[in-house]
């Protein structure tokens, strides 16, 4: 077909931006515009010929073929999306409008590139996603599996890794790693990985067709099944804080630039959730613990100790408070300073909490006492061995600031149920009993 001018439609059809195909009854391209190399990277020549469905993204196919059975039934569709493969391996997003031509058994279609498009609906969908998972996650642990969860509803993230940098003591741990054949991170693919991106700030894409010359790698990214590695790093204001790693399964979808630009915008949107959620525990923390020993302090001492009078009067348990007071603690302070004073209480504070087990709490309530809160004691002898215990190992000389000092402490105890079933009863006969103690050693006029 001409127009007046004698020119081929063909040649204004090689003008639009738009791809347009003829596709046969077989599924074959008999007919594409030169948009088709822009879109699919393909020239019309390789096309030609080709299976349609061979270039579509293989998780979208079996709706194309669908799809494709409808059109040729007669029912025009004018907005199918579905996804194409690029020949350089990237996924193109595309708008169909297409018809079925009975006198010329072809199916005619028209196909507009929407890929930019679709990178900012997810880049906007990943920005409302995170920030809900920020607030709605408990903690880290919680954020990470949400974050885990959105990201692999856009790209391959079987395997998922989040490393965390902490620059006070120089190390990189593993908060979350989800990966079935590295075990341990740090000293994996993975970890050498996140540590490149770390120090560099940069993001990394390893695939067979791009590999990076890194120790480590080289030998196992080596031909065209093996998996790829994403990582992006997790900048925050103050610096590269972590790392986030995919990896793709072996032969499986390759990671390309696109993802790695989404990625990067969902790591931002991350790493300003991390700081957030390590601003409130640390806030928490500071609010909740004695600033100088980092014990818990009288607030979360009582939280714990309702928790536990709780659970003993639910299960018929037994609990013992033990009321702990330095003797002579002034008379250090006096002759050696305040300064030494500090010391010997981070001291007796890392002694106290190696005498009782993890589920115990030892608290630091002002000046030099400390209460401990045994949890689940099976009799009153328990507390007695804690008390016996904690005399020995204070008891023993302290080597602070060129200083040998020796400390005794006096202690208390107060048993639920025999001593009281409320808060108020238990510390008042426990630090009553401490009173006494003090008496009967004769401590108490000299403290």
């Amino acid at each position: 077909m001409t127009t007046r001018n004698s020119a081929p439609l063909a040649s204004y059809i090689d003008l639009l931006l738009d791809v347009v195909c003829a596709v046969d009854g077989q599924g074959r391209f008999v007919f594409v515009s030169a948009a088709c190399e822009r879109v699919f990277g393909y020239t019309p020549d390789e096309l030609i010929g080709q299976p349609m469905i061979e270039m579509v993204h293989p998780t979208d196919r079996q709706r194309t073929l669908d799809a494709a059975r409808e059109i040729m039934r007669g029912q025009p569709n004018p907005n199918f999306e579905n996804r194409y493969l690029r020949k350089d391996g990237q996924v193109v997003h595309l708008l169909w409008s297409a018809r079925w031509s009975e006198v010329d058994q072809l199916r005619i279609a028209v196909a507009r590139d929407i890929t930019e498009r679709k990178q900012a609906e997810s880049r906007q969908a990943a920005l409302y996603a995170i920030s809900e998972a920020a607030h709605a996650a408990e903690d880290l642990l919680a954020l990470f599996k949400l974050v885990h969860q959105l990201i692999g509803e856009w790209l391959p993230a079987l395997n998922f890794s989040v490393a965390l940098y902490d620059e006070h003591c120089e190390q990189l741990n593993f908060p979350y790693h989800v990966d079935d054949h590295e075990h341990d991170p740090l000293f994996s693919v993975t970890g050498r990985l996140c540590a490149e991106v770390i120090r560099t700030g940069q993001p990394v894409l390893v695939t067979p067709d791009q590999p990076v010359s890194m120790p480590g790698l080289c030998e196992v990214v080596n031909d065209q099944d093996s998996p790829c590695w994403l990582g992006v790093p997790l900048n925050s204001q103050k610096g590269t804080i972590g790392a986030l790693i995919v990896k793709s399964v072996p032969g499986g979808e390759h990671y390309t630039e696109r993802d790695k630009e989404l990625l990067q915008y969902v790591c931002a949107q991350v790493a300003a959730a991390i700081e957030r959620k390590q601003l409130h525990s640390r806030l928490q923390f500071m609010a909740q613990h004695d600033h100088l020993t980092r014990l818990p302090n009288r607030e979360l001492l009582r939280e714990r100790l309702l928790a536990a009078l709780g659970k003993a009067r639910k299960e018929s348990g037994r609990m013992a408070l033990l009321y702990v007071d330095l003797d002579h603690f002034k008379q250090v302070n006096d002759t050696y300073g305040h300064g030494v004073g500090d010391m010997l209480l981070q001291a007796v504070a890392n002694r106290l909490q190696g005498c009782v087990r993890e589920s115990d709490t030892v608290a630091r309530i002002g000046g030099d006492e400390f209460v401990v809160l045994l949890d689940s004691i099976q009799a009153a002898e328990d507390a007695a061995r804690v008390a016996i215990k904690i005399r020995q190992v204070l008891g023993q000389p302290m080597r602070l600031d060129s200083h040998s000092l020796n400390i005794l402490p006096s202690i208390g105890i107060a048993l639920y149920p025999e001593h009281g079933s409320e808060e108020k009863q238990l510390f008042k006969h426990a630090d009553e009993a401490m009173y006494a103690a003090k008496r009967l050693s004769g401590r108490l006029d000299r403290v």
